[in-house]
């Protein structure tokens, strides 16, 4: 990894000495990158709770920032949901997270932050564009309508990441994960993402002896899972070792370097077999129908990993393996709703 640490800097480009912010720290990557950072170390870790500081108030932002002065920051503070909170609340979903991520991005710049990681998402991606996604797919084609307006935020907040970079220097990656689960996720009835959902209605009708659990859509789509602690240690690997302006950092088709990657595991599973796996798992025996009502969303949405893998990260959960962790998390940790 020399190639990818600070020229005037023998160290990684990141020291356990950093100031470093977690914006989002109770949220599912939060908690998660917490316990990764203080496993290697980093113990000079600050937080900011949401009854003490308001992420979309601006003036509050900076009040913060200039008190606290962290000199790394990483924002995993974000509003999100599954396909029937991004459709009943559009505008939270948008305005909601350009404010968060504006402001924890533009106050960074203006203090002097040294670096700064943002996360987005692969819905970043048109709905129908060539799989597995490339970087360079961006902004090629129309978004899946299901999360348009969560797409749009987070293209915005990459893209002020690389207006700065590219008009000031600034030092602000930003790293683009697949469909995220693991322990501390958000098991709600109705708004949470698929895996979470899944395990909350499968567990519920083993509880219950129910014979019959209906799950949304066809479940012939395909995704892609990254557990929430193969991304955390994505996170810190990118933030010690990619430097943007390196001889050897990953470069688009033309040559450029690129300010964000994909992280994911590379491999694709149909919601179908994934509801079988998660009802064996929890010894559910009835029968998974589905209700082809509900919409399915993006037909098949896998990343391509390549970029990041050459600098030198893969993903070490199965998704087997992880989704034992979860349903172990949700059935001893988890208050139900």
């Amino acid at each position: 990894m020399e190639n990818f640490r600070d020229s005037n800097n023998k160290n990684h480009l990141i020291s356990n000495h950093d100031k470093i912010f977690i914006a989002g720290h109770k949220g599912l990557v939060g908690k998660s990158l917490t316990r990764k950072f203080k496993q290697y170390g980093f113990n000079n870790l600050v937080f900011a709770d949401r009854k003490n500081l308001d992420l979309r108030d601006s003036n509050k932002v900076l009040d913060w920032f200039q008190i606290n002065k962290p000199n790394v920051v990483i924002i995993a503070a974000a509003k999100v949901g599954g396909i029937k909170a991004n459709n009943n609340f559009p505008v939270d979903f948008l305005l909601d997270n350009i404010k968060i991520q504006n402001n924890l991005i533009e106050t960074s710049w203006k203090i002097g932050v040294r670096r700064l990681l943002f996360l987005g998402s692969s819905c970043i991606y048109p709905r129908n564009a060539k799989q597995p996604m490339t970087e360079d797919l961006l902004l090629t084609s129309n978004l899946e309508k299901t999360n348009e307006f969560y797409a749009i935020a987070k293209i915005c907040g990459l893209k002020l990441c690389e207006a700065l970079h590219k008009q000031y220097g600034f030092d602000a990656i930003s790293l683009m994960p697949c469909n995220l689960y693991g322990p501390g996720d958000y098991y709600h009835p109705e708004n949470s993402h698929v895996i979470p959902s899944l395990i909350r209605r499968f567990d519920q009708a083993y509880r219950e002896e129910n014979s019959e659990v209906i799950c949304w859509g066809t479940g012939n789509v395909s995704r892609e899972f990254l557990h929430v602690d193969d991304l955390s240690e994505a996170c810190i690997f990118a933030l010690k070792h990619w430097k943007i302006s390196s001889t050897n950092a990953p470069k688009d088709e033309k040559g450029k370097p690129l300010l964000f990657l994909n992280v994911g595991t590379g491999k694709e599973i149909k919601l179908k077999d994934l509801a079988q796996i998660i009802s064996r798992e929890i010894k559910f025996k009835g029968i998974i129908s589905w209700d082809h009502s509900k919409p399915d969303g993006t037909p098949r949405k896998v990343l391509n990993i390549d970029k990041l893998k050459s600098l030198g990260w893969i993903s070490n959960i199965e998704l087997k393996v992880g989704i034992k962790d979860s349903i172990f998390d949700y059935q001893n940790n988890t208050v139900r709703m």
